[in-house]
């Protein structure tokens, strides 16, 4: 176990991945995997060395990721900043996000909307930056991955029904005046999985390839030997290349990761529980890392379903070496 030196005690995350909707036909299941990965890898002594409790993250999932949820777990975010004067917040969200055509309005689509009544139910652009903005923390970084691929949830086929019965609204990645109002403020860091209608895509069953390319960047794919913590500007550093290279190998399609650091860089998370890169770097540590990876999918895959809070995901780490 590493000391509490080691930890990143001043790191505060809340995780949403919508995964099942109230509406079945919007659910996105990968969405889940994707936060229970980030999770794991958060709270893993031997990686992020985030506190594992209540206390540090918040983690909402399928039936757990209502509009009132996630509005209750940034107003807990903003009493952590409150108490803790050096606290870095990290906010992942992992659902639909669309685009009314008539008013240009931006909405992330929580578990709890209501088909017929889409605008109103969900968690407009206005609401989720209004409660951003009361969080008073110095360092914060926000991911937004809302523009999901076709298939990623049902077939190809069902998707084309889906644009049909939601014809008045367009899948898009957050505008960029949705973006600067969310860096409002000092040290406000925002990255999307994509920019306009390009789609965020799957690697495999296990997570979409922007996730896959986050928990590579938080083991150090984006820094240099010698280096024991993870800034936000080597996370954007490796997606910003990974994820377009992966996209055109595995889909042959375009999806560029986008980033707004006009915040400032700060640290977001340990390096391999502060020990930090060896002398040759994110290659010596590459295979392992891989496995980690491995490790913490094979495991959501055996368990993930039954995984929606925090209490459930504890004890399940990527720390492991997988054999």
């Amino acid at each position: 176990m590493s000391d509490n030196s080691s930890k990143f005690n001043n790191g505060y995350a809340l995780l949403v991945g919508v995964g099942e909707s109230a509406y079945s036909k919007l659910s996105l299941p990968v969405t889940v995997k994707d936060t229970q990965a980030i999770y794991a890898a958060l709270i893993d002594p031997e990686l992020c060395g985030y506190p594992d409790d209540k206390e540090h993250i918040r983690v909402l999932n399928n039936r757990e990721a209502t509009q009132a949820a996630i509005l209750d777990g940034l107003n807990w975010l903003k009493e952590k900043a409150k108490s803790d004067p050096k606290a870095t917040i990290f906010i992942y969200y992992s659902g639909h996000g669309w685009v009314d055509k008539d008013t240009q309005k931006y909405y992330l689509l929580q578990h709890d909307i209501k088909p017929t009544k889409l605008a109103k139910s969900a968690l407009s652009a206005e609401t989720f930056t209004s409660e951003l903005r009361q969080i008073e923390a110095e360092q914060l970084l926000v991911v937004i991955d809302s523009c999901h691929a076709a298939g990623m949830a049902t077939s190809k086929e069902a998707d084309l029904e889906l644009e049909e019965e939601f014809d008045d609204f367009i899948r898009v990645a957050p505008s960029k005046g949705f973006i600067d109002e969310l860096k409002k403020g000092k040290g406000r860091i925002v990255f999307t999985s994509s920019e306009g209608e390009q789609k965020s895509y799957i690697k495999d069953n296990s997570c979409s390839i922007y996730t896959y390319h986050f928990l590579e960047a938080l083991q150090g794919a984006g820094n240099k030997p010698g280096d024991t913590d993870v800034r936000v500007s080597n996370i954007m550093n490796h997606l910003g290349k990974a994820v377009s290279e992966t996209a055109r190998q595995l889909c042959n399609v375009e999806q560029n990761p986008q980033f707004d650091m006009t915040g400032g860089d700060f640290i977001i998370a340990k390096l391999w529980g502060g020990k930090g890169l060896p002398s040759k770097g994110w290659d010596e540590v590459k295979p392992e890392a891989t496995q980690k990876i491995n490790k913490i999918a094979d495991v959501i895959n055996q368990h993930g379903k039954f995984i929606t809070n925090i209490n459930e995901a504890r004890g399940i780490h990527i720390g492991d070496v997988y054999n």
